[in-house]
């Protein structure tokens, strides 16, 4: 069926057809729904190909990612992939696992396919060389920040994140609190560190076994760095740690050593990742990165650039704080809810 099948059932010219389909203003409401009703009538779908050389648009994005099979690229792709999906386009996956010369061949491939823009989702929170010049359409950096300050990057905000998990520990009245954590090399590392010592300072507390303990991002990490942390300060009463898994390790030293959780000792860690944070023992309050919304906020600012509003810069998705058990109980500190509770907007 064809645009001008529809226009005869209707009883209308084949222009009309095309700008009630295409929801123009200057189509009367009555006319657009005898239109609309005879595409159904006759299971019409405008040409996607035709639509986009008419309006200089393919209704197709770039997605360009270095390492599909890191565990926080999936959230992000689904809350870029949703978003689109809301809109009626389609994405392109392009993995370049790291190699420069697959980077470049995608690029002009996806280039060919004339897309209208492309998303470059980084596998860290971290800065990355820019790609931007090779491209002649919008470009969206996420979870990856470009170390080109002329475009845009969509981030998680570590240092935020940080802030709220600390925040939490001190309005429950811990006054010794120390931070295990990742490699120091790590941009959200560091970042996290910042925000712990930023709240500290304002409570006017010292950070508990003098210094943060950097290792790696594991279990296993998490049970060495514990009994470091007890045996440089037996009177500590909370600890950070910069991801869930750490902090699982921690919490299995602690109970190992016959330390009760969160009565002697709080755990908050990092990325509510679902396997670690909720089958812990006690299942732990931790810091969500809201990585769907970050991939839904590069799809919106994108679609900005789009409609000609470009930006520049860096825009920092706010963390979220989810309250489990290893904080206290959820529900003196929760309303008894294990989804997103005492952000900083709540609290003040």
């Amino acid at each position: 069926m064809t645009l001008t099948d529809v226009a005869r059932r209707a009883g209308v010219s084949v222009a009309t057809a095309s700008k009630a389909l295409n929801a123009r203003d200057e189509v009367a409401p009555a006319t657009r729904r005898r239109v609309l009703e005879a595409a159904e009538e006759l299971a019409f779908h405008p040409n996607a190909l035709a639509k986009g050389l008419i309006s200089g648009r393919t209704r197709t994005i770039g997605l360009l990612t270095d390492e599909l099979g890191e565990r926080f690229a999936f959230p992000v792709l689904l809350g870029i992939e949703n978003a689109l999906g809301n809109e009626q386009m389609c994405v392109l996956l392009c993995d370049a696992r790291g190699d420069v010369i697959r980077r470049r061949h995608y690029i002009r491939t996806l280039l060919a396919r004339q897309v209208d823009g492309f998303i470059i989702l980084g596998d860290s929170n971290d800065i990355r060389p820019s790609l931007t010049r090779d491209i002649p359409v919008p470009v969206v950096y996420v979870y990856g920040e470009s170390d080109d300050p002329a475009d845009l990057s969509v981030l998680a905000d570590d240092t935020g994140g940080a802030r709220l998990a600390v925040e939490h520990l001190v309005s429950l009245g811990r006054r010794r609190i120390g931070h295990i954590t990742g490699p120091e090399t790590y941009r959200a590392a560091r970042d996290r560190v910042t925000g712990l010592h930023s709240v500290l300072t304002e409570a006017g507390l010292p950070l508990a076994g003098g210094d943060p303990l950097y290792g790696e991002w594991s279990q296993r990490w998490g049970r060495h760095a514990g009994r470091m942390l007890l045996t440089a300060d037996p009177e500590i009463d909370a600890v950070f740690c910069g991801n869930d898994q750490i902090a699982t390790g921690v919490a299995e030293t602690l109970l190992d050593l016959g330390r009760r959780i969160p009565d002697d000792v709080a755990i908050v860690g990092y990325d509510n990742w679902e396997v670690f944070a909720a089958d812990c023992r006690p299942p732990l309050t931790t810091v969500d990165l809201n990585l769907q919304q970050l991939g839904a906020t590069a799809v919106k600012q994108l679609f900005a650039a789009l409609d000609g509003e470009r930006t520049s810069g860096v825009i920092r998705q706010p963390c979220r704080l989810v309250v489990r058990e290893s904080t206290g109980p959820v529900a003196s500190l929760g309303g008894g809810r294990t989804g997103p509770a005492l952000t900083r907007a709540e609290r003040d």
